[in-house]
């Protein structure tokens, strides 16, 4: 009798506890671009279209390509981002040109010797669909690639399709706002860090704001998502990208991310990237201990790959309180270089090919220079006021669903 009591006891706590932590998702009542296909299937009739895809793009539990060949659109090739279009290519991997062994399709890779289509890629072309799920922060590299292919259809006369999907961010707009000497491939648009928009307003703002070449011979038609606001929250039916696979990941990523920038792993070599920060300086100072491991497709060579790091595990953090107090997280970092035995190591990237310094990341050279001196949360938040008063009203001109 002990014995069930105490397994009830263990399933009452769990079901408690996964309702104290799930979160009010809006998907039933949510219509993505791409699932409407009554309103662009007339526009795709007789023509030749390329489709930009990965693995999101997704109506239901169906491919878009998949759909729209059984649908008997003619697809004559598919672009692929970074990841690759089968999504089985490590972060900053360049990908090559292949032939998607499913279809048939040639797919010309955006993340290998080129970033966007050439006159001869688009030669055969009538019109482009983009459809690739975003993170609605300036450093998921997809916003460039956005811009590319809006730069390659401008110069040379094509229709751009955009179905619009939600941002799983797009109840946080914060951070500082990119200083342009900073702009790098993980930087390109003077935006915050968490810019609140989907793919299709930030297509807008590109275009509206001359953030490409030609924007004015730009051919923008956009599927709107239906039933939508800003503050709903979506969850993704498929992974982003490798290292973001879980809710948690996702909902972190804005925050953890900063990560890439410090001489600490955040869980890349893991099955839980984003939640988890840590380095072997910290042993004796945490009790949390994990070991990167490589992971093909995910990360091959991870930082500290097969040492022990010890720090924080962010996997249970309340994501009702993150998404309550619409802020980046900073008191992490803030931790973590108080902490740490060996701060002038901190920011270290010599080490590594990681993806770039804090500076990038960050997007403006006071971030570090704040956090090396002990500011505050409340001091470095202040410093990025002005610049985010600003785009808030800027942003609001690119909007097409509201923000409730």
């Amino acid at each position: 009798m002990k014995h069930i009591s105490v397994v009830f006891l263990t399933i009452f706590l769990f079901t408690v506890t996964q309702a104290q932590t799930s979160l009010p998702y809006s998907n039933d009542q949510i219509r993505t671009g791409a699932e409407q296909t009554e309103k662009y299937l007339p526009i795709l009739k007789g023509k030749r279209v390329a489709i930009l895809a990965n693995p999101s793009t997704m109506i239901k539990q169906t491919h878009l390509v998949d759909s729209l060949l059984a649908l008997q659109v003619h697809i004559v090739k598919i672009f692929g981002p970074e990841h690759g279009f089968r999504g089985n290519a490590s972060n900053g991997t360049e990908v090559s040109d292949e032939v998607d062994q499913k279809t048939q399709l040639p797919i010309i890779s955006l993340y290998g010797n080129k970033r966007k289509p050439t006159a001869t890629d688009l030669a055969d072309v009538d019109i482009v669909i983009y459809d690739v799920q975003d993170m609605g922060v300036r450093f998921y590299t997809n916003v460039n690639t956005l811009r590319d292919i809006m730069e390659a259809c401008a110069d040379h006369g094509k229709k751009l399709l955009i179905l619009d999907r939600p941002n799983p961010n797009a109840y946080l707009i914060d951070g500082p706002i990119l200083d342009m000497q900073y702009k790098s491939g993980i930087g390109q648009f003077p935006v915050p860090i968490a810019h609140g928009l989907t793919i299709a307003e930030f297509a807008q703002m590109i275009k509206g704001q001359g953030w490409m070449e030609h924007a004015q011979n730009c051919k923008l038609q956009i599927i709107p998502i239906e039933n939508y606001n800003h503050s709903m929250l979506y969850k993704l039916s498929v992974n982003p990208s490798p290292n973001l696979n879980t809710e948690q990941s996702i909902l972190l990523y804005p925050s953890t991310c900063l990560f890439e920038g410090t001489k600490l792993n955040h869980g890349r070599g893991t099955d839980f990237s984003f939640t988890v920060i840590g380095s072997p300086v910290y042993k004796g100072i945490f009790d949390f201990s994990f070991m990167p491991v490589s992971k093909k497709g995910m990360s091959e060579t991870p930082l500290f790959m097969n040492e022990m790091c010890y720090g924080l595990d962010l996997r249970n953090y309340d994501l009702k309180k993150l998404i309550r107090d619409r802020k980046i997280n900073l008191s992490w970092m803030i931790t973590l270089y108080k902490k740490s035995p060996e701060k002038d190591k901190f920011f270290d990237q010599s080490f590594s090919a990681q993806i770039g310094r804090i500076e990038n990341l960050a997007g403006v050279a006071d971030f570090r220079k704040q956090i090396e001196q002990g500011l505050s949360e409340k001091a470095i938040r202040k410093s990025w006021a002005p610049g985010l008063s600003r785009y808030k009203k800027m942003r609001k001109e690119y909007l097409l669903y509201p923000d409730r």
